[in-house]
């Protein structure tokens, strides 16, 4: 009997532990798959610490977008379209008139112009490259290159008797009547048939000084006409007396006096002058009009 009641208990206490097992079996299922509560599982922290200077820039999370917005159904109105286009009356036009292109416009043709040929001589220099006018025949060297007997100098546009130097040098001689007046001469050196020629250069020819006086009147006794020139000075009006031989100004000598004009010569450049004689006021013809010289003393009389 005593064998039998601990063996009933026995099985009692394996079915009650059974039950619990269910029910623990039970238990875990549901919180598996349903849980228990609305409370989101906190995040795990990660225990490794950030190292400086190389710390991850934060992520950006994109912001959600907001509510939209309901429209109160009284704004919303129908929009009622006429059907088709409407009608619009055809404009009108004259049928005589048509469109008339533009005429062409015609651009006129540029033509380059051909460079010419370079020169086969060349002509660089010539020398002297100064001269008064008036002065007389003087020597006129050119320096170049290329040069042949067959060349001449031309000054001008007349051919002059050329010397050959070298074929680096030329020489002629320029007559007085070529350089008469101030201007600039052209220079150039040629063949005569042309096949040969050179550059260009230019003979300056400037005008001389002249002397500043006016020749007003000659004194003089009878048979002896042309003895003494009355000059005045154009700067100070002085009357100066002069005879041939005297040097006016520190340059200009006089060479001959008559009862017309007088001439004086340049002694630094060689070149002539004449004076012709004025007179004074136009108080008459010569000799009435010619002044009288001014009076020193009163013992003195002009002749």
């Amino acid at each position: 009997m005593a064998t039998a009641s601990v063996k009933e208990s026995t099985d009692q206490k394996k079915v009650i532990i059974a039950v619990a097992l269910g029910v623990l079996a039970i238990i875990a299922l549901w919180w598996t798959f349903f849980g228990f509560g609305s409370s989101k599982p906190q995040p795990t922290r990660s225990s490794t610490r950030p190292v400086p200077g190389n710390t991850p820039a934060p992520v950006k999370t994109p912001e959600q977008p907001p509510a939209q917005q309901q429209l109160d159904a009284g704004y919303l109105i129908p929009i009622s379209l006429p059907p088709g286009s409407p009608n619009v009356p055809e404009p009108r036009r004259n049928i005589f008139a048509f469109y008339e292109p533009p005429p062409p416009v015609e651009h006129p043709s540029v033509t380059v112009p051909t460079p010419p040929p370079p020169p086969p001589l060349l002509l660089a220099a010539v020398s002297p490259a100064n001269v008064y006018a008036g002065t007389d025949d003087f020597t006129l060297d050119v320096t170049g290159d290329k040069f042949t007997p067959a060349v001449r100098i031309v000054m001008d546009g007349r051919e002059l008797p050329t010397r050959y130097v070298s074929a680096q040098q030329l020489s002629t001689t320029v007559p007085a009547a070529m350089i008469a007046n101030a201007g600039q001469r052209p220079v150039t050196v040629k063949s005569s048939d042309g096949t040969l020629f050179s550059t260009q250069q230019f003979l300056n020819v400037a005008a001389p000084p002249t002397p500043n006086y006016s020749f007003v009147g000659i004194i003089g006794k009878k048979g002896h006409i042309g003895d003494t020139a009355l000059l005045q000075d154009k700067s100070n009006k002085e009357i100066l007396s002069v005879q041939r031989g005297d040097i006016l100004g520190g340059r200009f000598r006089v060479t001959s006096i008559s009862d017309r004009e007088l001439l004086v010569v340049d002694t630094n450049l060689k070149i002539k002058h004449k004076l012709t004689l004025i007179n004074d006021g136009e108080k008459g013809s010569f000799p009435q009009g010619r002044p009288t010289p001014k009076v020193q003393a009163e013992d003195d009389e002009p002749l």
